[in-house]
């Protein structure tokens, strides 16, 4: 059991999907664990990936030979599988030991995708029916799965996804020929209507609500950097998701070179994670902020700059929309000022109301005030209205940022 454990929990590493917040499925008939609000307790790596859950894999035994996957067939690793009551007794065991606060569980192919799907549903439904366990469950959809199989996970887990692997049908075709992008695409679809469906019964229905269906929802992931494509390109694709079907996150996992393949880039040329990070804050912006895909990359300037954030990359761009008068601009103008984030934005909205906003009074709502001073009309402490160009703006915050750095990380004398 260990050995299994070791290879089927290592495999499962390069899926990044796997955030547990979105649900709120309370314990109610004295069952095991709770993802009530906040009970999902997330732990994070250095590079901050969430580790809280089960995270492995059913099997890493696989039909397909996508060449960017660790666990193609074509690879000589060591090969293992779980039964459905070992995941199952993992799960509950390391549960009750406070090792973890859920399970998130993906798979290789076995023999075909309803073989495998039917498996990862048992291991769902005997949690939650044979050991009533509330916690968190995020089941990995197997593209090519039946409709009923698809429906029947959304009733026992709190969120799904179905990894499109790769930004343009041209690279799967190209890294992964046995896997069509339809296969991929269905499964969203159904799962998107049944989501809506059990939404819209919920409000029909008041006293015997329904049983909720994937309560936190779908996401999906997609492998940057092992195929040319633009940021432009990926954003593009993740907007259309978010837009049409209701997606809760799409994740950018960076390729980790697992192969010589000639179709992909060279061992010891990993994706920079600076280029996920930038992929995520753009996500955000797309997300929360009200930015189209257009505004922050484009057909002409295709990628994400690498050292500035995209909110002030697009701030640099638009200077004839700056300096703001706090006091007096709209909400969605506000939110789009380097330096204030949603949060701050409100409270500032909320403020104003009350009292003609300072430079003292913004540098309590938690702004990032050395950002967000060249954008405001205001008077500032230490700090003279003058005309900058972009470019200067650009180096005074890379300046004062890597000054920040270092005095964040210079050695300390140690008194004793």
């Amino acid at each position: 059991m260990l050995e299994k454990l070791s290879i089927l929990a290592d495999a499962a590493k390069y899926d990044v999907s796997c955030s547990s917040s979105g649900s709120k499925r309370k314990n109610e008939n004295r069952g095991l664990g709770n993802a009530e609000g906040m009970g999902i307790c997330h732990a994070y790596t250095e590079d901050g990936r969430c580790v809280s859950l089960l995270k492995i894999l059913l099997t890493n035994h696989c039909i397909f030979d996508c060449a960017y996957c660790v666990s193609r067939k074509s690879n000589d690793v060591k090969r293992a599988a779980f039964t459905v009551q070992e995941v199952v007794d993992l799960t509950i065991n390391f549960y009750r030991r406070n090792y973890i606060e859920g399970l998130f569980l993906s798979s290789g192919i076995f023999k075909d995708p309803d073989y495998t799907m039917e498996r990862l549903v048992l291991i769902a439904r005997k949690l939650r029916t044979e050991h009533k366990f509330n916690g968190y469950i995020h089941l990995k959809t197997i593209p090519g799965a039946s409709d009923d199989l698809i429906k029947e996970a959304g009733l026992y887990a709190d969120r799904l996804s179905v990894n499109v692997e790769m930004p343009t049908e041209q690279s799967l075709a190209l890294l992964a020929p046995d896997k069509k992008r339809e296969d991929m695409i269905k499964p969203m679809t159904v799962l998107k209507n049944e989501i809506i469906a059990n939404r819209e019964e919920q409000k029909a229905i008041v006293k015997a609500k329904p049983q909720l269906f994937a309560p936190a929802g779908q996401s999906t992931q997609m492998v940057i950097g092992a195929t040319p494509e633009s940021d432009w390109q990926i954003l593009k694709m993740s907007d259309g998701f978010y837009k049409h079907m209701n997606l809760k996150r799409v994740y950018y996992s960076g390729y980790v070179p697992v192969s010589n393949d000639t179709r992909l880039p060279a061992i010891g040329t990993p994706v920079p994670m600076v280029r996920e990070n930038r992929l995520y804050q753009a996500d955000w912006l797309l997300r929360f902020y009200g930015f189209e895909v257009d505004e922050i990359v484009n057909s002409e300037d295709p990628f994400l700059d690498m050292q500035i954030d995209p909110k002030l990359n697009w701030a640099l761009r638009n200077l004839h929309q700056f300096p703001v008068d706090i006091n007096n601009a709209d909400l969605e103008l506000i939110k789009r000022i380097p330096g204030i984030g949603l949060q701050s934005a409100q409270k500032i909205w909320e403020a104003r109301k009350f009292n003609k906003l300072t430079w003292d009074h913004l540098k309590k709502f938690n702004i990032a005030a050395n950002r967000a001073k060249y954008f405001l009309n205001m008077k500032v402490q230490d700090f003279r209205p003058k005309d900058y160009t972009p470019e200067q703006i650009r180096n005074f915050i890379l300046s004062a940022s890597q000054t920040k750095y270092a005095a964040n990380h210079s050695p300390q004398l140690q008194l004793f």
